[in-house]
């Protein structure tokens, strides 16, 4: 079993399978953009999936699927497939901006996609383009309803809170969930490289931060109910609410404000083949040469392990200068 130097186990494994994304959101990445990884330099599927199979070996049973945009990649079903069939995954998952799901969610699903987290950060059309920089809300919707057709449930929407962008419809956000069986989840901004400017549309980035206390007060009009005792939605670092006779469940997962780094149970696998112990540090142990080499990579992941730090130190300002959250997987 893969357990840190603080007894943590670790059961979840997230990969990048792309950089690459179809959207520009000011809050993922730089204005100026970022240059992407030549095609060399990404892991191909079956590489992927002999990481995946020396992790399961070691404990890991949950898997998600991340970017850039994962649907970007071509032929995921393939790679959905291949980890599918190592025993012991239990679970796939995908996090995704949605607006290809049209057409892709019923091939995941039958491929051995069990779910996905969708991000929708405004109800708007105009601002939903502003904040992707040029995506189409009517083409979330349908991507959102293919997946609830496929059976991709339940379905997350992840939220980013931001003050000044979308802090008014937060109300608005938390009511899907009345007559969906959706898992809306709020999560705090955090600070990875996007620091500079948004834009002139947007407010400086040093002040959209918005804690989850302020968030649950913007929201007491609702009369949130705690879910259960944990108050923890699934596995995830999400605290769990419903609105009274609501379908659904309202999440908000609080790096910054309430930081669940005490329970933290997963690693990172980037596109370009670097494990990091934590999104938020700057720590990445080489996977790719070793694989191309036909060198075992055990000893990697259980580098990679020793090297979880107990937290984050984003209290302190030490803020991540390095890769932006595309290039990293969020």
């Amino acid at each position: 079993m893969l357990q840190d130097p603080y007894g943590r186990q670790i059961t979840y494994l997230r990969i990048s399978v792309t950089d690459r994304c179809n959207f520009r959101c000011v809050y993922c990445m730089p204005v100026d953009g970022v240059p992407w990884q030549p095609p060399a330099a990404i892991m191909k599927y079956e590489e992927i999936a002999d990481v995946v199979r020396v992790a399961a070996s070691q404990g890991i049973n949950e898997v998600r699927l991340t970017g850039g945009e994962p649907l970007v990649r071509k032929d995921l079903p393939e790679l959905v497939r291949l980890i599918n069939a190592i025993p012991g995954i239990e679970d796939i998952s995908l996090t995704t901006n949605g607006i290809l799901l049209d057409r892709m969610a019923a091939p995941l699903a039958q491929a051995g996609l069990k779910r996905v987290n969708i991000s929708l950060d405004t109800l708007d059309p105009g601002k939903f383009a502003r904040i992707t920089r040029g995506g189409s809300l009517a083409r979330f919707w349908d991507g959102l309803r293919a997946a609830e057709l496929a059976g991709l449930n339940p379905i997350k929407l992840n939220v980013v809170a931001m003050r000044g962008v979308n802090e008014d419809e937060l109300v608005d956000l938390a009511r899907l969930s009345m007559d969906h069986n959706w898992q809306v989840r709020f999560i705090e901004i955090m600070p990875i490289r996007n620091q500079d400017s948004w834009g002139p549309d947007f407010p400086s980035p040093d002040s959209v931060y918005l804690s989850i206390r302020e968030m649950l007060k913007i929201l007491e009009p609702l009369g949130l109910e705690p879910e259960g005792d944990a108050r923890i939605i699934g596995n995830g670092p999400a605290r769990g609410y419903r609105l009274h006779g609501a379908v659904g469940t309202i999440g908000f997962i609080s790096p910054l404000g309430e930081k669940f780094c005490d329970r933290c149970n997963r690693l990172r696998l980037t596109a370009d083949g670097f494990l990091r112990p934590c999104l938020l540090k700057e720590i990445e142990i080489p996977v790719l040469p070793a694989l191309r080499a036909g060198e075992p990579i055990l000893p990697l992941l259980q580098k990679a392990v020793a090297l979880k730090p107990s937290s984050h130190e984003l209290e302190e300002e030490s803020y991540s200068t390095g890769r932006c959250m595309r290039q990293i997987g969020g």
